[in-house]
């Protein structure tokens, strides 16, 4: 389509929304939080089973950007390479901000919140449970962004100083 003189040119289409960052898939990565966060009054099993959960939204999310970095018009040589950059940037800063440092961070805030609600409190140990799942659900809202950011740091100051890119791999938000 042609523009006309004085017309501004046709604006970009944005790009389409990333399924795994864009779309309530993403609230998948947080299964094993929520599981953490009701350790307390529910089997195990469903515990590790929230894990799976995330480490296969991870997972996902990772081949997802791997096919994306192969399909790139603008890949050519290298193309292989760049892909597997991106399978394993995308894995390691998912696993590490969405499973591993989370999943700890709730696991020892509901551990701590028991444990002092326990020596603080006379409350019924049912209470005290379902207290534990409620301070753990609340926490999870306040530790995605600095756990985000400081894999991004971690990342940015390690792992990611051995790609040979222009550009920073697109696994963090």
């Amino acid at each position: 389509m042609a523009t006309h003189v004085g017309e501004p040119p046709p604006s970009p289409q944005p790009p389409p929304p990333d399924l795994y960052r864009d779309t309530w898939v993403r609230y998948l990565g947080y299964a094993n939080e929520v599981g953490e966060s009701f350790r307390a009054i529910v089997p195990v099993s469903l515990v590790w089973t929230s894990y799976g959960v995330a480490t296969a939204y991870v997972t996902a999310d990772a081949i997802d950007k791997g096919k994306k970095a192969l399909a790139a018009k603008s890949c050519g040589e290298g193309r292989t390479t760049r892909a597997a950059v991106a399978v394993v940037d995308t894995f390691i800063w998912q696993a590490l901000a969405s499973v591993v440092i989370p999943g700890f961070t709730i696991n020892r805030t509901c551990a701590a919140s028991l444990y002092l609600m326990g020596s603080m409190t006379r409350w019924p140990l049912s209470v005290r449970k379902w207290a534990t799942t409620a301070v753990g659900l609340s926490a999870i809202p306040f530790i995605i962004k600095p756990i985000d950011r400081s894999v991004d740091f971690l990342m940015d100051s390690s792992l990611r100083k051995l790609y040979s890119t222009e550009e920073k791999p697109s696994s963090s938000f």
